[in-house]
Parts: C-alpha cells; sequence; structure tokens
C-alpha cells in the first residue's frame, strides 16, 4: 500500500507499507494506538535540523495572482515561476466557472478578476474555455466594478478603473492625532501595514508599466468611466460615509505639497522602521507587495537595499514547485506549526517523541520577543514585551494566540527551567486583555465599530475584536501555569466566553472555519 505524505523539503513522498498478512487480502484497521504511533513518526521526519517545524500555509488563488499583477506592475517578469503559479490557479477555477476563497465554495468575484487578470497577463487566451467561463460568471456577478476596495485599487493602478472607484485614504492620516476618529492604531495590525504603504500609492498615483498592454475591460457590465456605483448606498450610514469620503477626496486636491510630502516621509518612515528584514513588512504579502511598490513609486532603483530587501521577502513565500505548479503563500507559520507540534508530540508520551519535542524549544524560547515595545504598546504602554511572532521574525507584530500555545508547551516540557519566559509571556497576556474579559490576536481594545462602516472598509476585517478562539487558549494558558478560577484575569475570561456562546451550543472561531473552543481546565460547571 502507498501513501502520499509532506517530506522535509516539502514535496511529496512515497511510504510503502507492507502487504497484507490476511487471507482476503484486505488490510485491517489500525488501532488508534498504530494510527498514533504512525502520525508521531511522520510529524518527526518533518521536524528541522535546529528543532523548528514549518509547514505551507495555502490560501486561495488571491495571493498567486498578485504575485503576478506585482511582477507585471514593476516589469519584473519571471516567465518560469508565472507559468507555474498558472498551472495552480487554473486548477482551482470552481465548476461555477470562478474562483472561491476555499475548496468547493462560491465565486468570490475579487479572487475571480484577479485570477482572471494574471492569467491573462502571462498569456492565457481570453477565448479559452476557461477564460470564457470566468468571465461569464463575472458579468453574471454584476462585473468587475463589484470588486471589494483593495481590487479595485489594484484596478486602478493598471489603468482599468477610474481612481474615484478606489475609497479615499489620504496619506496626511499619519498626521492625525490619536484622538482623532481615524487613526492606525485603532485598526487592525494587518489593516494597519497593509493601509500606510498603500497610502503612499493612493497619493501619488503610479500606474503599473504593465509591459504587455493588458487590460481586462471584457469583465466590466458598464464601461468603467461609465460606472458610478463602485460604492453601495443601502443605508443612511452608508450615504453619510460615502459622502464624507467623496469630500476628503475632493479635498486632497487642494492638499498643500508641503503638507503631503511631510505625511508621506512619515509614512515611509513608519514602513522602513518596521520593514523586518526578509521577514518583511507585517510579515504578510499584502504590506510586503504594497511597500514594494511604493519604493518603485518613489524612485528607488533594484538595486537599493531596502527595495532589494523588500523584494526578497516577497520572493521567500513562494512555494517549492511540485511538477509544472507553485504557489505565493500568504505568509509562512513556523512558531504556531512549532508550538502545537510540540505539544502534540509530548501528548504522545514516548522517548523519541519527547525528544523531539524538548528538541524544538530551544529555538522557540530563542525567538521569545522581549526588547521590542510593538504597536500594541500604543494601548498597553505599561506592558513588559514577552510575546511570540506567529512567522520567524515580526517583532512588532507578536500575536497574543501563538504566545499563549507556546507558553504551554514551555510550561509543560519544564516549568522551573522555562520560568523567565513563561512569567514573561504571562504578564503580557493579562496586560493585553480587553476591557470585555476576551483576548484579540495583537492589539488590545481595537474594537472601534463605527471604522466598519467606511468606504475603505468593505472586506469586513479592518479590527481586530475578542474572539473565542484566541480567549479560550489565554485562560487555559493562564490556568495550566497555576493562575485560580478566581483570579480577576481568569474570571473575566470565563465570563467573556461563556457570553460569546452560540445558540447552538458552539463558539465561532475567526481563526479557522469553527472553534471547539471553552475554558479548558478553569471549568465554570
Amino acid at each position: 500500500m502507498e501513501v502520499a505524505r509532506a517530506g522535509p523539503d516539502r514535496r511529496s513522498e512515497t511510504i510503502v507499507r507492507p502487504p497484507s498478512d490476511s487471507p482476503d487480502g484486505t488490510i485491517p484497521a489500525p488501532g488508534i494506538e498504530q494510527i498514533i504511533g504512525e502520525a508521531a513518526a511522520g510529524l518527526r521526519g518533518l521536524q528541522r535540523d535546529d528543532g523548528h517545524w514549518v509547514f505551507e500555509l495555502e490560501a486561495d488563488a488571491t495571493i498567486p495572482a498578485e504575485y503576478i499583477l506585482l511582477n507585471h506592475f514593476l516589469d519584473e517578469i519571471d516567465p518560469e515561476t508565472e507559468a507555474r503559479l498558472g498551472t495552480y490557479i487554473r486548477a482551482r477555477q470552481g465548476d461555477h466557472g470562478g474562483w472561491p476563497l476555499f475548496p468547493g465554495g462560491a465565486l468570490d468575484i475579487s479572487c475571480t478578476v484577479k485570477a482572471y487578470f494574471a492569467l491573462k497577463l502571462i498569456g492565457d487566451d481570453p477565448e479559452a474555455p476557461h477564460m470564457a467561463r470566468a468571465r461569464k460568471a463575472v458579468l453574471a456577478a454584476g462585473g468587475a466594478a463589484r470588486c471589494n476596495v483593495f481590487t479595485r485599487i489594484t484596478l486602478a493602478l493598471f489603468g482599468q478603473v477610474p481612481w474615484r472607484a478606489a475609497p479615499a485614504m489620504p496619506v496626511e492620516i499619519m498626521l492625525l492625532p490619536r484622538w482623532f476618529p481615524f487613526h492606525l492604531s485603532k485598526v487592525s495590525y494587518w489593516s494597519r501595514t497593509t493601509i500606510v504603504p498603500l497610502t503612499i500609492l493612493l497619493a501619488l498615483k503610479p500606474r503599473a508599466r504593465n509591459p504587455r498592454g493588458i487590460g481586462i475591460a471584457e469583465l466590466f457590465a458598464t464601461p468603467p468611466e461609465r460606472e458610478w456605483h463602485y460604492f453601495p448606498r443601502r443605508t443612511a450610514t452608508e450615504w453619510f460615509f460615502l459622502t464624507l469620503d467623496r469630500v476628503i477626496a475632493l479635498g486632497e486636491r487642494s492638499t498643500p505639497r508641503a503638507l503631503r510630502r511631510r505625511a508621506i516621509d512619515k509614512a515611509l518612515d513608519w514602513c522602513m522602521t518596521r520593514l523586518n528584514g526578509e521577514d518583511g513588512l507585517g510579515g504578510i504579502f499584502p504590506p510586503m507587495a504594497n511597500v514594494l511598490m511604493a519604493f518603485d513609486t518613489l524612485g528607488y532603483p533594484p538595486d537599493h537595499p531596502a527595495r532589494r530587501t523588500a523584494r526578497r521577502a516577497i520572493d521567500l513565500l513562494a512555494t517549492e514547485p511540485v511538477g509544472d505548479s507553485q504557489y505565493v503563500q500568504p505568509c509562512v507559520s513556523p512558531i504556531w506549526d512549532t508550538g502545537l507540534a510540540a505539544q502534540s508530540l509530548m501528548e504522545c508520551g514516548g522517548e523519541a517523541e519527547q525528544r523531539a519535542a524538548l528538541d524544538s524549544l530551544p529555538w522557540l524560547t530563542d525567538l521569545q520577543i522581549l526588547d521590542v515595545e510593538g504597536d500594541w504598546a500604543e494601548t498597553r504602554p505599561d506592558a513588559p514585551p514577552g510575546g511570540w511572532a506567529f512567522q520567524y521574525r515580526n517583532d512588532y507584530y507578536p500575536d497574543v494566540d501563538d504566545t499563549a500555545v507556546v507558553g504551554m508547551a514551555l510550561h509543560r516540557a519544564d516549568p522551573e527551567a522555562h520560568r523567565e519566559a513563561i512569567e514573561r509571556a504571562a504578564a503580557w497576556i493579562v496586560a493585553m486583555q480587553n476591557e470585555n474579559g476576551g483576548w484579540g490576536s495583537f492589539d488590545a481594545g481595537n474594537e472601534h465599530y463605527h471604522l466598519n462602516r467606511i468606504p475603505f472598509a468593505d472586506h469586513g476585517a479592518l479590527l481586530d475584536p475578542a474572539t473565542a478562539d484566541v480567549s479560550a487558549r489565554c485562560v487555559s494558558f493562564l490556568c495550566q501555569i497555576g493562575y485560580a478560577r478566581e483570579h480577576d484575569t481568569v474570571a473575566k475570561g470565563i465570563d467573556y466566553l461563556l457570553a460569546d456562546q452560540e445558540e447552538n451550543g458552539s463558539w465561532f472561531g475567526r481563526w479557522g472555519t469553527n472553534s471547539s473552543t471553552a475554558p479548558g481546565r478553569c471549568s465554570a460547571h
């Protein structure tokens, strides 16, 4: 019997099991211990030499498509890589003709428009069957004008829609005081890192080089320059914010040049401070791509150290080719992968499993962020740093969830040997609790819900509010290391979880399809 698995180099390899000794040739169902043993052996086989684990993080077709669009914006085309990305994108087209955000999902018009545009950029014939089906699906969904804000900004950069199709996000937001209704500290870290370099692009309005002169006018139900309904106007609130958006856009035209230059310089300095080496701005693809385009727009040549570093960070997200296919990850997840793998192997109990788990802990402890006060300090200035990121490095944006998972692994292995790291992690997590008792992922108190109504926020993920999955892990960690059920932080966390339970008894998990989260060892019952 042959079973495929991912080998250490992230490609598939084949395990050949011996034939069954049963008379009819069937293979008896393995027992639970055998299954656990095989899974543990497989996991140990994927451990890196320095003790950590990292697995590919696959999303949908959006990021590979955006990688192609980025290359054509810059005229840094890599035909071989883009051909493999094209194979990957085509293989994920849905039966409905478009591209979904998850296998078997409904058509997502933004993902579909980007996938179609990317394939056309690399040479796919628009009359080919897969392209014709995609075009038909987009038009049936209202046309490319119905895309989300980020997609329309991309289309504006390529000259496919007028700039009025994009919302106003003036670079002068960099100069706003914190008490202002909109401030960078009031949006999530992923929005913040995406927005800042994007404001430079929105201010300077560059045009993609697009050396092959490719356009997608055929995806619009109404010609883009004659389309006047890029933003929904269903409610009085939407009318208000859209009117405000248009006023801001008109006001940008009279912005003094000195003020604009000052704001652009501040945005650039902000990005440079957080550039994060080859791990990239924010450690996620969209900010990395935006800052690279901003560098290009500001005239940084390809060999400029900052631009070269930003380019390298993006290219490192590409997976190893498998045959003629390849994709680009939205980010990498080594600390999360290693923390969970270590806990899983410690649960198995075998000597080899324990040794593998223990081998990962020095790698983890070395990556605890102890000397950088990240953006989270805007709302928690007195909290001591002590968290872990999701990626290899992302010092300005440690992750509460990862910190809880790594803290639990260290405590389980040896609470005395890791006492200092555990105490620093616990102090940071306690400080990051929201007033409602829950925890967000990267910031405390990031629940300014009025901002979800602005035209820029149509993707529905501008904020980082408390969630049940993250909160449950924080409560579990604190209880595991000895916090009592009656401790104020734990009690508030449990109250939040009980209040957040769905009518059907489950808890919603923002960071996955669902979560069976619960108050852990500090059971309320």
